[in-house]
């Protein structure tokens, strides 16, 4: 029964622990939640991509806790207002921040 006890234990702060691991601080973002960005990123570069009028390539995608940044050089204003609409359809997105600069 001791050793019930003990292991029990054990299991209890072990599973506890592993909870706290992947939680979210406001620095960090938890196991869920950087599968979530990593999935509107994903999405977000795919909508840019279908664009016709944009380069994927000179646009940078990034996610943190569902607020999208944009970055990179594009050619015109018309295109940034066109990223910035294509990325806040997507699901999951909270925020576009606009970090283009035009060439």
């Amino acid at each position: 029964m001791k050793n019930f006890k003990l292991a029990s234990s054990v299991i209890v702060t072990v599973l506890f622990s592993t909870l706290a691991a992947c939680s979210s601080t406001p620095t960090h973002e938890s196991t869920g939640q950087y599968v979530d960005d990593t999935v509107i990123t994903t999405n977000v570069k795919a909508a840019i991509l279908g664009e016709p009028s944009l380069k994927v390539a000179e646009i940078t995608v990034k996610t943190y806790k569902g607020e999208v940044q944009l970055s990179g050089f594009v050619g015109s204003v018309d295109n940034i207002r066109t990223a910035i609409a294509v990325a806040e359809k997507i699901d999951g997105v909270k925020l576009v921040k606009n970090e283009m600069t035009l060439k």
